[in-house]
């Protein structure tokens, strides 16, 4: 199984979740786990995602939901997993 770290961080508006989830549906990407908190008007969201089944390559993901971000106003980054898990290990 391929993982994918994805994090989502900006000002809380309405529909954020709806359209990053859209996109990995129609890319088939299956969502593992997810955490979502908003604080004080700020939204924060990670996500583990399966990135198995997705004819995209891990460039084109990263880079197409990096352009939703910017049209909803919120930064979306994505780190696989073994990328991730070395640099939160020391």
């Amino acid at each position: 199984m391929k993982k994918t770290i994805i994090t989502v961080v900006g000002k809380d508006t309405v529909g954020i979740i709806a359209k990053v989830c859209t996109y990995l549906a129609e890319n088939d990407i299956n969502i593992l786990d997810i955490s979502q908190t908003i604080v004080q008007g700020y939204f924060n969201m990670m996500m583990i995602v399966d990135t198995n089944n997705t004819p995209k390559s891990f460039g084109d993901m990263a880079d197409e939901l990096a352009a939703i971000g910017q049209q909803i106003g919120v930064v979306i980054k994505c780190q696989k997993e073994e990328i991730f898990d070395s640099m939160h290990r020391i």
